[in-house]
């Protein structure tokens, strides 16, 4: 049974703010944890320090304090009052924590996740009961029992902040900001899976209206696009210009209650074929492709842009309605594909260069070791000469080699039956298949961190979406002949 209880268990460099907790995740991507400010210490219980009289060092709301913080979260889901009375309720603590400072803050994320937890007693009867009513005519009224039981107040209590116009803001951000610190207090856990479980619902779909961003939408939302942006940094008003040109689409999913921010939004070139380099599509320059003439359309950048809905996934519908929206726009897009990163390779190379090295015939061995100075070919000889990147020409055997390797690492590199590189979890479990691999696809300097230069292209076979999905789940991952050709043999 799926319920609660589960989930539980220059103007450019203005708009980007360095502290911006839901700012600008590609694919992937998540929160990481700001360093301590303060030493560890054992925290005391929530249920001490209400009842304590004196504050204890470290600790940041007063016990006095945090029994009236308490006291105005029960007043908001006291059963005696109106909705109406309810949402006022929560806004006068949501204008209260507007004020407090991050520690602060904390013990009112403590408050939510330890005091406002299902009914235990009532959650064991119920349990007891439905178990006893398994395979009986009372079985359905004992779910309908245990149901009722495994809802929290802490459920309750954070509908009633929904309850204001911004308190889904209010909600998004409090999870943006409480995110860096479960693994270090999971006593956050709980308040957490609540969110998570609530956005779930609340950020469904079917409740998000897909809009186009052009050049004519207002400067507040094109503002967003610069600041969100995840994949390739946009630099100027002109680069911005450029990406919603004639010849470009950008759409977004909306929430009715988050109305001027895209939760997440993809930029879209219309070519003739599929595109090999991120620089050519972003060149200010370049003229224009006429739309109604294009053959082929290239995601070259998705954005979420809300850290706090982590965990809720948009990209695979925000794709689906994207392909359906330009097909009945353009009728003459044929292929759907991907200009993608490859995030997580050269990580994995460094750690897993050893191993495919031994894998390698002696041919192939002493050429590489030739080409690099060491014979038989070493790790950390190949890893310094992978550093010339783009210099290589198409015989070095280092680029063969460093092919060789991103296919390995697309391919075959998974855990727990998904792709390890996070770009390729989210698009190979939307159906897309690996296409092909693109040497010095973005020789940015973030391009060459990331994947020494290298991109991917994902194509999205509308045919055979289902067919790749069904293979993943094998635990195999789709790609074409000319990837297969790249792996290393034996």
């Amino acid at each position: 049974m799926t319920n609660a209880s589960d989930w539980i268990t220059r103007k450019v460099s203005r708009l980007r703010p360095s502290g911006d907790a839901g700012a600008g995740q590609s694919e992937g991507e998540g929160a990481k944890a700001p360093k301590a400010t303060r030493a560890a210490v054992a925290p005391r219980p929530v249920a001490e320090r209400l009842e304590a009289t004196l504050r204890r060092h470290g600790e940041a709301l007063a016990p006095r304090a945090l029994r009236r913080a308490l006291a105005d979260l029960q007043a908001v889901i006291d059963p005696r009052i109106s909705e109406v009375e309810a949402g006022r309720r929560a806004r006068e603590v949501v204008q209260w924590y507007a004020g407090r400072e991050l520690d602060e803050r904390r013990d009112v994320w403590l408050l939510m996740s330890e005091r406002f937890a299902p009914d235990v007693g009532k959650v064991s009867s119920a349990r007891d009961r439905h178990q006893a009513a398994m395979g009986t005519p009372e079985e359905a009224q004992a779910e309908v029992h245990l149901r009722r039981a495994l809802v929290s107040p802490r459920a309750r209590l954070l509908q009633r902040f929904a309850i204001d116009p911004d308190g889904m803001r209010f909600l998004v951000d409090l999870r943006a900001e409480l995110l860096p610190y479960l693994k270090s207090d999971r006593r956050l856990l709980p308040l957490d899976a609540e969110l998570e479980h609530l956005f779930s619902t609340w950020f469904d779909v079917a409740f998000l209206d897909l809009r186009r961003i052009s050049w004519d939408s207002p400067a507040s939302l094109i503002e967003k696009l610069i600041q969100y942006e995840a994949v390739h940094d946009i630099k100027s008003w002109a680069d911005v210009k450029n990406r919603l040109d004639s010849d470009r689409r950008c759409y977004g999913f909306f929430h009715p209650r988050l109305p001027n921010t895209p939760l997440i939004f993809v930029e879209v070139a219309l070519v003739d074929r599929i595109s090999d380099g991120i620089v050519p599509l972003l060149d200010e320059a370049a003229a224009p492709v006429k739309a109604d003439r294009a053959t082929t359309a290239i995601f070259y950048s998705i954005s979420n842009t809300q850290n706090g809905l982590r965990g809720v996934s948009f990209g695979d519908s925000l794709i689906k309605r994207v392909v359906e929206t330009l097909q009945e726009e353009l009728p003459r897009l044929k292929v759907f594909a991907t200009l993608s990163p490859i995030p997580g390779f050269r990580g994995w190379l460094g750690k897993q260069a050893e191993a495919l090295l031994q894998r390698l015939d002696e041919k192939r061995q002493a050429e590489l070791g030739r080409a690099i100075g060491s014979l038989p070919p070493t790790a950390e000889r190949l890893l310094a000469a992978a550093e010339e990147g783009a210099s290589l020409d198409a015989k070095s055997p280092v680029r063969q080699f460093l092919m060789n390797a991103a296919a390995e690492y697309l391919g075959r590199a998974t855990a727990d039956g998904k792709p390890v590189d996070p770009v390729a979890r989210f698009h190979l479990g939307n159906g897309a298949r690996v296409e092909r691999l693109n040497w010095a696809g973005d020789p940015s300097p973030k391009g060459v961190k990331q994947s020494y230069g290298m991109m991917v292209n994902y194509l999205y076979d509308l045919k055979r979406i289902d067919k790749h999905r069904a293979l993943l789940a094998q635990g195999k991952v789709a790609v074409s002949g000319d990837v297969d050709d790249l792996f290393l043999k034996g």
